[in-house]
């Protein structure tokens, strides 16, 4: 009984596996390459939907080039691809690959990667008769002009910033590191968009445990299309329902290779202009790459008004709502009585007085942004010239507050990173409101949150308030200050470098021999 209900099971089973040997086999004529002419081309026109841009020219009665217009460069179809094959009499996938002049040519069997290569131009070559075609990969090279950085500006260094196209921003990060050991990583991204991300770093210097989980983190990316390096940072990000950037986005390919050259990592997404940097502390969003530049006073100086204007920008108009609304005692006796001067027409409280010019200005910063660049900056100037003379006259506010507001947005813009400038930007409308409602309680309640908020961050696994938080005590001496740059030979520890000495400890001797003349 047994054996005859195993038999019975073993029968109806056998049709099902009969069934997915058939469908394997289908799958496996559909992704192979059919020796028919007319079968290959209906096949390729099938996969891209007849698209009006598909092109198909036979050179002989038995050879064939199908390809889509807008993204092989014509020039070299023209002068190299056409021009080899016209001349060709015996012909075979093995023989037009030899008769080729061009370097990336190659042969394939598969009707898949022949079409994701159409879509990066990619010419297919298909020969009656054969199950195999030959790929020739002549992608066009449009793309802009290099340009001077629109977000990065400085005075002293490179001039040039990223563009559009992966290729030219990889070869300006090699240009500046002219090293074998500059490793660069190709993944391709995105299911529909099929992007192709670059991975840098140098062997050597960067962690072996930090390019593995960046690496882990990118190819675990589901998405159907990747447009720029923006998303891709959110993505890979350690917390991404965090107000602040963990990894800084640079549009400088100075400021990417002295970054690689710390021991960090660089993604470049095909497409954007911006380039993904990490790991990256919180007060190095701050340091400009003209620091290095700089002699050490100047730079140290320049970064100590940075962090002064970002605590300025943030609590300088919280603590005016404060000391209006509940602290009056604070306040020197001849500056109260301009104060009260100067308010005696406003019958708005503080508070929303406060918030009331923050957006204005807010207002102004998006419209300028927003609006063509001959026009924004006039409008933005006018626009806050005559909003707030109006406003003072009408009285909806005071003149204090004007200074108070414009200087707190003057000093947001000192933020190098236009990232962080957002996030400066952002986190004084809640100071704001605690400020109104509970005075300098509120102010210390929303600075301790934000403090203990950005302890717990991290940076691709790195700590986000290094290197005061664990403290390094060695890692100081670039941090808030720029020591000497015979003081800072080691490479920050929070990257976890194989190799922690840039260059030898100590400043040059000055001491040289005299040449005797005789």
């Amino acid at each position: 009984m047994f054996n005859k209900k195993f038999k019975l099971s073993s029968a109806k089973k056998q049709p099902a596996a009969e069934g997915e040997k058939s469908k394997e086999n289908e799958e496996k004529t559909k992704s192979t390459i059919s020796p028919l002419k007319s079968v290959f081309i209906k096949s390729v026109g099938n996969a891209v939907h007849n698209s009006s841009d598909l092109k198909v020219k036979s050179i002989h009665p038995n050879l064939t080039l199908i390809y889509i217009d807008n993204l092989v460069d014509g020039e070299v179809l023209k002068k190299h691809i056409i021009h080899d094959l016209l001349g060709n009499t015996s012909e075979s996938p093995e023989n037009v690959l030899s008769v080729l002049s061009i370097p990336n040519a190659k042969l394939s069997g598969e009707i898949d990667g022949a079409i994701t290569g159409m879509m990066d131009g990619t010419v297919l070559i298909h020969v009656e008769g054969y199950s195999q075609i030959v790929l020739a990969n002549i992608p066009t090279k449009e793309s802009r002009a290099l340009s001077t950085p629109e977000n990065e500006s400085q005075v002293i260094g490179s001039q040039v910033g990223f563009n559009e196209s992966l290729t030219t921003n990889i070869s300006l990060v090699r240009r500046y590191i002219k090293n074998p050991d500059l490793c660069n990583e190709e993944i391709k991204v995105g299911e529909r968009s099929n992007t192709a991300v670059s991975m840098l770093y140098i062997k050597g210097i960067a962690s072996e445990e930090m390019i593995n989980m960046l690496r882990q983190r990118i190819t675990d990316i589901k998405i159907d299309s990747l447009l720029d390096s923006s998303i891709l940072e959110q993505l890979i990000d350690d917390n991404s329902l965090s107000i602040f950037p963990q990894m800084l986005l640079t549009e400088r390919p100075d400021k990417l290779c002295s970054e690689l050259l710390n021991g960090k990592l660089g993604v470049i997404v095909d497409g954007s202009t911006m380039a993904i940097v990490a790991p990256h502390s919180f007060l190095e969003f701050f340091q400009s790459q003209e620091d290095i530049n700089l002699r050490w006073q100047i730079a140290t100086f320049a970064r100590l008004l940075r962090f002064s204007a970002v605590v300025l920008s943030i609590f300088l108009t919280p603590l005016y709502v404060a000391a209006l609304t509940f602290h009056y005692e604070v306040i020197p006796q001849t500056l109260l009585v301009t104060l009260s001067e100067s308010r005696s027409l406003v019958p708005f409280p503080p508070l929303f007085e406060a918030l009331l010019l923050e957006l204005i200005i807010e207002l102004l910063r998006e419209a300028g942004i927003r609006l063509p660049s001959k026009v924004g900056q006039t409008i933005g100037i006018v626009g806050g010239i005559v909003i707030g003379t109006a406003a003072v006259q009408a009285g909806i506010t005071s003149n204090i507050l004007i200074i108070i507001v414009a200087l707190g947005a003057l000093a947001s813009f000192t933020t190098p990173s236009y990232m962080m400038g957002n996030v400066i930007r952002i986190i004084r409308f809640p100071l704001i409101l605690l400020a109104g409602y509970w005075g300098f309680y509120g102010i210390m309640f929303g600075f301790c949150f934000i403090i203990i908020h950005l302890l717990r961050q991290t940076s691709l696994g790195s700590p986000y308030t290094a290197p005061f938080y664990p403290p390094r005590v060695k890692d100081w001496r670039d941090s808030i200050i720029r020591m000497p740059l015979p003081f800072t030979f080691k490479r920050p520890s929070n990257t976890r470098p194989e190799d922690e000495d840039k260059y030898e400890p100590g400043p040059v001797n000055p001491e040289k021999n005299e040449q005797k003349v005789e």
